[in-house]
């Protein structure tokens, strides 16, 4: 028990930290921890999928993608459009795309599911790649952030840096504090028990399918939520949104984090971009120019990750943690 209340204790912490970030840090870093916690919110709806529900998908970046064009094409072009009516629907529509392709690739399993999420994907990319719907390769500008007026009243202004760190904050704690929430309770046991023993669950009487499928749309709904956020603090959305490498680079962030942990694939997605930050400032040296090629040392490290800590950097602390205080439960 004592375990857990330092766990609250250094969380709260941290999130205390982070909200005094705008007020003492540059404008640049205030930028970069957005990005960082929106990928951390992209990270932890997939770890839902893979983590806890034991469904692998290679196609997230679909509901990532599409919730930034849901909130481009509804934008007025040189007006702010509404926050609280994108928003619903940006998620919304990410969510139905998810209920409609997890409707058919939750039939499947194995490497099959893993194919069928990407074929999805893909289709959604070269659809907005090779037509006009949306400026097809050019993409589209979200020329103005939308507008939190509440009757004439505005709480937040989303085109001040400052105010946009601390919504997406808000949002990150808010999504980590849902997730725990519902994995704690008998959904969560029973997605959990599904990944362990499918055949099991569903003799236990058990509708599986159906909480796989739930599972599927609250992941897409969230990961819509951080291509909406994305949407916003860039200003432009376009096909490589959609594409595998996201989903490809969301996965890594949830490997070298930790799976079925929530906070670790939020601490992956920081470290990551951390660590590409700084490899692409390495310096020339014997005429290589290292900085140019950070995307070799970056795939090596996450190799020797995936290598020797196969329960990522989480699974490492917590090893250290209980080399340290022993053989004792708190």
């Amino acid at each position: 028990m004592g375990s857990r209340k330092l766990r609250i204790v250094v969380m709260l912490a941290c999130l205390a930290a982070l909200a005094l970030l705008p007020f003492v840090a540059e404008k640049f870093y205030v930028q970069l921890f957005t990005k960082m916690l929106i990928m951390g919110i992209f990270a932890m709806s997939l770890d839902l999928l893979i983590g806890y529900a034991g469904l692998v998908s290679f196609g997230h970046a679909a509901y990532f993608g599409v919730a930034g064009y849901v909130l481009a094409l509804i934008s007025p072009q040189y007006a702010a459009a509404s926050l609280w009516t994108t928003l619903p629907v940006a998620m919304g529509v990410s969510a139905l795309l998810a209920l409609v392709i997890g409707a058919l690739v939750l039939r499947t399993s194995g490497i099959y599911f893993i194919m069928v999420t990407l074929a999805f994907s893909q289709m959604l990319f070269y659809l907005f790649h090779d037509t006009k719907i949306a400026g097809g390769t050019d993409g589209i500008y979200v020329y103005v952030r939308p507008a939190a007026d509440i009757l004439g009243w505005k709480p937040f202004d989303l085109e001040n840096v400052a105010h946009l760190y601390l919504v997406v904050l808000a949002l990150f704690a808010g999504v980590f504090v849902l997730l725990r929430t519902m994995l704690g309770s008998l959904f969560g046991r029973v997605i959990e028990g599904i990944r362990i023993n499918e055949h099991r669950m569903r003799s236990l009487g058990y509708p599986t399918f159906r909480y796989k499928l739930a599972c599927f749309v609250i992941s897409g709904a969230l990961a819509g939520l951080a291509g909406y956020l994305a949407a916003i603090q860039f200003g432009f959305v376009n096909p490589d949104m959609l594409g595998w490498h996201v989903s490809g680079l969301v996965m890594m962030m949830v490997i070298l984090g930790g799976m079925g942990t929530l906070i670790g694939p939020a601490v992956g997605a920081m470290a990551m971009m951390l660590l590409e930050l700084a490899l692409q400032s390495l310096p020339e040296f014997g005429g290589v120019n290292f900085g140019k090629h950070w995307q070799l040392f970056m795939g090596s490290f996450i190799v020797l990750v995936a290598l020797l800590l196969p329960y990522g950097l989480i699974g490492l602390l917590r090893a250290r943690g209980q080399a340290g205080g022993g053989n004792g439960h708190g």
